[in-house]
Order: structure tokens, then C-alpha cells, then sequence
């Protein structure tokens, strides 16, 4: 199969889903966009705790993650609800919006009267978005417009070489078809720079591999003295994992065997087809709204421990690791490669992953889309709040 059934937009993009979201630009407006998201059945929020406090690095860094999500090809409408006061600017936020072709609007509570006010207006603008999104019909479209987000969380012994193994092959075939393919989890990385290294399309790309995974790393160093090697959370520990270079080796497997053709910061949509590492933590829920702010429709998302956390505006396709742990979690994970250690091959795990992308993207629920695993919208930060 070479084209897969999404929702065309003005961009040039095509979304998989077609969203009306509501995004606060500041968690003071939270309520309100809640409120609006409740009173319309299929209206997404996407709610947080940022959008003010912050300077500097981060307040540019959240302004672009806040701006990008406008924009992800799965949100059909947006809603931008704002306070009036705060740090990321609501009208910035139109603005991509508008540059990218999406029917949006700008509430503003201060200006619109209070919270009542502005919840009713908002209201009415979500009735309307829904009739015209609901009227767009599914269109086929080449694999190159796809943007595949790669995650693990709870990490076990064999994700190393059951799930993630089985994602890079997945990788490899979506490169291939001239998508896009993001790798991210940058403080799980670390020790193995060279390898990435190796894999750069250019000594530039080297480079910055290089820069990168080493400033994460003395970062590291910087905060947990000699327990830096570890880095890992006890349920890797329970799961029989004993150092974060252990764990390294079985994240960046999920990127496959292809070149690294970019090199992007949190939330930046890359510009180059092909395999790209973004900067971002390991932590999962931080990492996969990055992952939506830099354009990704589809995430797989590998898990060991189980876990079953999803995204608002995003398909996560949940791997397990081992057998054992899809049976206990049944009802949260999509495929199991554990199947891999009674006998089927990792090219065979592969072409299931694949199938399980394409059925994501054509429309199929995953388990967290059924589950309503959204979660809250977790931003990265770098510094404190003040």
C-alpha cells in the first residue's frame, strides 16, 4: 500500500483525524476552554498548567509548541481561548493558525467579559467548526505526507529487542516511501553518540548529534552527581534494566537503520524528509506533545511495564514488549511484539507494526483513542518559573 485515506488542508498537509481543538494559550484560561470542549461532544481540548511565568528559552519554546499544535495536520478547527495578560500570545497563535489555512478563532476573556461570556461564544464558534469539519470527507494521499512520532516508556529488558527493533523496521519503510520520522528522548541517548554519529547524512548533522547528546549529558551530571549512569526509573530497574546506556541502545533502535537527515529542537517541525532526532526528555508525556507540535498524525509508542497513556489530538499505536505483559494489558495495547520470542520473525513483527500505522492513520481506533487515554498536555521546560 502506498497511500493511506486522511483530510487534505490548505497547508498541504493531511490529517489523519479531523479535530476541532480548543487550546488555552494559559493555564488561567483552562476552565473556560473545558467548559467550551464539554458543552460540544467531539470538541478536544488540550489542556495545561503553562503559557506564563516563564522567559527566556522556555517562553519561546512554549510559544512554539503552543503555535505548532494550532497547526497539527490532525486539527481540522482550533479554538484559541486566552486570558489577555499572560506570556504566549493567543494572537501568534491565530496567527499560525491563519497562515496555515485553518478556520480558528481568538477568544480573549478579559476583553470578552468574564469567563461566562467567553464560554458562550465559544460555544457557538465550536457548533459551527464541528458542521464543517464533520462535512470533510477522507481523500487517498501518498505516504510522503506522513509524519511518524517514535516513543518508549516503561522500558523493560526486552524492549531492546522485541518492540523498538520491530518499530525500526516500521521506520525504515515509511523513509522509504519519503515520510518523515521523528526520534526523540534525547537524555535516553546518551552513550551512544557515536553510533548516531555514524548515521548522520553530513558532518554538520554529526556535529550537532555530537553537541547535543553531550550537553544533555553533562546536564545530567550536573543534577544527579554519580547516579547520572543510571537515569532510569525504577519500574526500568523492575523490569531488568541496569543503566541508561543499556537503555539508550534499545530507544535509538526504534529510528531503524537509515541516515540522520536533521537535527530539530523541541517542537520544530523538521523540514527534511527522512529520519530526524529532536531534542526533547525522556519523559513520556512532555515528549509525545512534542513530538505533536513537530507535525507528527501517528505516534508508536513501545512500552515494557505497560503503560497506556495516549495524546488529545493524536493516534498512539501501544507495542509490548513481551507477551506476558500485552495479556495483562490487553485492553491498552494495540500489537504484541513478545510474539517475537516465541517465534516470529522481527521482519514479520515489523510488517505488523506497518499494518498497525496504516490502520491508525486510515481511521481505526487505538486502544488509548478508545480508552480516552488523553492525559494533560505536558510542556518541557528548561528552566524554573518565576
Amino acid at each position: 500500500m502506498d497511500s493511506f485515506m486522511g483530510y487534505g488542508r490548505e497547508d498541504g498537509s493531511v490529517g489523519v483525524r479531523n479535530y476541532v481543538a480548543v487550546i488555552p494559550s494559559v493555564a488561567c484560561a483552562v476552565p473556560v476552554a473545558a467548559a467550551i470542549a464539554k458543552a460540544v461532544p467531539g470538541v478536544v481540548p488540550l489542556l495545561h498548567g503553562m503559557g506564563c511565568g516563564r522567559g527566556g528559552d522556555d517562553a519561546d519554546m512554549h510559544t512554539r509548541t503552543f503555535q505548532n499544535l494550532c497547526k497539527n495536520p490532525n486539527v481540522g478547527a482550533v479554538i484559541i481561548v486566552g486570558l489577555g495578560c499572560e506570556v504566549v500570545n493567543a494572537e501568534g497563535m491565530a496567527l499560525v493558525a491563519a497562515m496555515a489555512g485553518r478556520p480558528h478563532a481568538r477568544l480573549m476573556i478579559q476583553a470578552e467579559g468574564g469567563s461566562r461570556k467567553t464560554t458562550a461564544k465559544g460555544i457557538g464558534i465550536a457548533k459551527d467548526f464541528m458542521t464543517q469539519v464533520q462535512a470533510q470527507e477522507r481523500k487517498p494521499f501518498p505516504l510522503d505526507k506522513l509524519t511518524l512520532g517514535l516513543e518508549c516508556g516503561g522500558s523493560d529488558a526486552f524492549s531492546g529487542v522485541t518492540a523498538n527493533p520491530a518499530v525500526g523496521r516500521a521506520s525504515d519503510w515509511l523513509v522509504a516511501k519519503g515520510g518523515k520520522v521523528i526520534l526523540t528522548e534525547t537524555t535516553e541517548m546518551i552513550g551512544t553518540s557515536h553510533i548516531l554519529e555514524r548515521r548522520s547524512a553530513t558532518p554538520e548533522i554529526a556535529e550537532q548529534i555530537k553537541n547535543l547528546i553531550g550537553s544533555v549529558e553533562a546536564k545530567t551530571y550536573e543534577v544527579l552527581g554519580p547516579i547520572a549512569k543510571m537515569i532510569i526509573s525504577p519500574g526500568n530497574m523492575d523490569g531488568g534494566m541496569s543503566s541508561i546506556r543499556e537503555k539508550a541502545l534499545g530507544c535509538i533502535i526504534k529510528g531503524g537503520t537509515t541516515p540522520i537527515n536533521q537535527v530539530v529542537d523541541y517542537a520544530e517541525i523538521p523540514a527534511q524528509p527522512g529520519l530526524s532526532i529532536m531534542h526533547g526528555p525522556g519523559y513520556d508525556t512532555e515528549s509525545l506533545t512534542g513530538l505533536a507540535a513537530s507535525g507528527a498524525q501517528v505516534i508508536v509508542f513501545t512500552t515494557g511495564r505497560g503503560n497506556p497513556i495516549g495524546f488529545p489530538i493524536v493516534p498512539v499505536v501501544k507495542v509490548a514488549s513481551t507477551t506476558r505483559m500485552f495479556q495483562s494489558m490487553e485492553d491498552d495495547m494495540d500489537l504484541n511484539a513478545g510474539a517475537i520470542l516465541e517465534g516470529k520473525s522481527l521482519d514479520q513483527m515489523g510488517e505488523d507494526v506497518v499494518q498497525g500505522i496504516l490502520d491508525a492513520v486510515n481511521g481505526k481506533q487505538t486502544k488509548a483513542e478508545i480508552n480516552e487515554q488523553d492525559g494533560v498536555l505536558c510542556v518541557y521546560s528548561r528552566n524554573t518559573s518565576f
